[in-house]
């Protein structure tokens, strides 16, 4: 669950080919939008006006979700169709264009995806696919990925041999000084393409001829993990089968419903900032009806008004995280912080949390989880930044499960510092580490900015010996950087560096790759430093250390 890029209004972008935007202010009729029953109900399907980031009017198709009355005047709160939920708000009677709109099926209740009755309103037919809207990805990708793997012919019928073995011996191509690309050779290891990728073949760089080879008998074949726009690495349709029983905070979409679906806070105030929530979270139900919810920013306990909040902090004693200090450079700290042992704490965190992720689900059962939460320290105190959880024990390698950087604190770089610290906590264990997925479009963004970032440093610091081509491994690039193999190998993908040449992978790091990769790390001002870090892993299968 990542959220590291702050939203402009108007981010959600459509896919190209998609349905529902109509240019130019229509003409309201007034009578057009009446339902037999003489009123526009929930379900109905009309464009609304809206501004996009560009400060443009513009009528994207939308879905009203809900109707209210305030003082004799109706509000709508509609979401915008393959836009993300996050952009939903209430807006009135005169942004809805009457004359296109479409009125729900008869039947009350859709069924879900299991079968159930969901308690949604039937819904016209859509003219997109319904993965769109599934899986709410908004992200173009910058670069397309052309290059397929192909296994050499000694390899294709081993597609398990070891890890650490070399494809080929023999030598590699010779460096051309005459080329304005750089070259490093990668000694892949024999599995070198997860089974998440497609079928093997070679694109030469003139594009003039492909030649095919058959996939790996015996074997699934599995969606790219990185290398499309369905790209949040979960299943075809981004809905997870079935949520996993131990400690997973992926969201089960199956069981959304209307109240789920909307924002049901609308302002909360920590410490100096007023936060305005993308996404429902189930705080008490009496709380949902304020138009300001107040929160203590050192422990993170709700009050329904300022008097509540001031009462409270004159018995707080609070001016940090509970928990451990295990790092402090400068201003920045991180707590670590036991679920089990400063369980309220880590419930209101996980509230506040959800306000703002909306794939992950709510876990009131936080003994699994250890909470990091970074902070930024002045004279009042450490003030929380983000956070990132993980589980105390992972069987799937996973070394983040929901993690966020609150808005005022986005592009900022606080986001890629929490990734940082998340994959050295996993050097200090001695492991390699993913984030759990489905992550979200603005945490998919950060991981990838970060994997590119982190691969290309090591790439660019290899020095030649013997006048040779320097070499490394898929294995010794994720024994460096603990970042699990698979992201590596679907990394060098994303950025297009693999070529396949006389039986061997080598990487070509062109001078576009160098030169932004150099003006990315000027920027990069935060770092973590690992000489800060005063941190002692533990051994969580035993559970007396519970």
């Amino acid at each position: 669950m990542a959220e590291v890029v702050s939203p402009v209004p108007g981010a959600g972008r459509r896919e190209p080919g998609e349905v529902g935007r109509a240019r130019g202010p229509p003409v309201a009729d007034p009578g057009a939008a009446l339902s037999p029953q003489g009123e526009i109900i929930e379900g109905c399907r009309l464009p609304v006006l809206r501004r996009n980031q560009d400060n443009e009017d513009e009528w994207p198709l939308a879905e009203i979700l809900s109707v209210k009355d305030i003082s004799g005047r109706k509000l709508f709160y509609v979401h915008y169709i393959d836009f993300n939920k996050r952009l939903d708000e209430w807006v009135t009677h005169e942004r809805l264009d009457l004359k296109k709109i479409q009125f729900p099926k008869k039947e009350a209740k859709t069924p879900t995806k299991n079968g159930l009755p969901g308690s949604r309103p039937g819904s016209p037919e859509r003219e997109v696919p319904a993965s769109a809207q599934a899986s709410g990805k908004t992200l173009p990708i910058p670069v397309q990925i052309t290059l397929r793997f192909n296994l050499p012919k000694e390899r294709e019928a081993i597609p398990g041999g070891e890890p650490d073995q070399p494809l080929s011996s023999s030598s590699c191509l010779q460096p051309n000084h005459r080329s304005t690309k750089r070259k490093v050779e990668v000694v892949s290891p024999a599995t070198p393409v997860p089974s998440e990728t497609a079928p093997a073949s070679v694109f030469p760089q003139n594009g003039s001829a492909r030649r095919a080879v058959a996939a790996q008998p015996g074997r699934k074949r599995k969606s790219n993990c990185l290398g499309t726009d369905e790209d949040s690495q979960d299943s075809s349709d981004g809905i997870p089968s079935a949520p996993r029983m131990t400690g997973s905070l992926v969201s089960d979409r199956s069981h959304d419903d209307i109240v789920t679906r909307m924002k049901n806070i609308e302002c909360i105030e920590l410490g100096r900032h007023r936060l305005k929530p993308w996404y429902f979270s189930p705080y008490p139900q009496e709380l949902t009806m304020l138009p300001v919810l107040y929160l203590c920013e050192f422990c993170l306990k709700y009050g329904r008004s300022l008097k509540c909040l001031q009462r409270h902090l004159t018995k707080c004693d609070l001016r940090h995280p509970p928990g451990n200090e295990i790092y402090r450079k400068g201003t920045i700290s991180f707590f670590e912080i036991d679920g089990r042992k400063n369980k309220s704490y880590s419930q209101n965190l996980c509230l506040l949390a959800k306000c703002f992720l909306d794939h992950k689900t709510l876990y009131y059962d936080t003994d699994p989880f250890l909470f990091y939460v970074m902070t930024e320290y002045d004279c009042k105190g450490f003030h929380i930044v983000g956070y990132f959880s993980k589980e105390k024990e992972s069987t799937e390698d996973y070394n983040v499960a929901c993690i966020l950087t609150l808005p005022p604190y986005q592009r900022r770089g606080y986001g890629k510092l929490l990734i940082e610290f998340s994959y050295e906590l996993s050097k200090v264990e001695g492991k390699t580490g993913t984030p759990e997925k489905p992550l979200s479009d603005l945490g998919l963004l950060s991981y990838r900015s970060y994997w590119s970032q982190t691969i290309l440093e090591i790439l660019m610091g290899l020095k030649s010996e013997s006048g040779e081509r320097p070499q490394i491994t898929i294995n010794e690039i994720s024994e460096i950087t603990s970042i699990k193999k698979e992201d590596v190998i679907s990394t060098l993908q994303y950025l297009n560096l693999i070529n396949y040449y006389k039986g061997q992978y080598i990487l070509t790091l062109s001078e576009d790759i160098v030169d932004g990769h150099e003006r990315a790390m000027l920027k990069r001002l935060l770092r973590i430093d690992s000489k800060c870090l005063h941190f002692t892993p533990k051994d969580w299968s035993k559970r007396g250390k519970w």
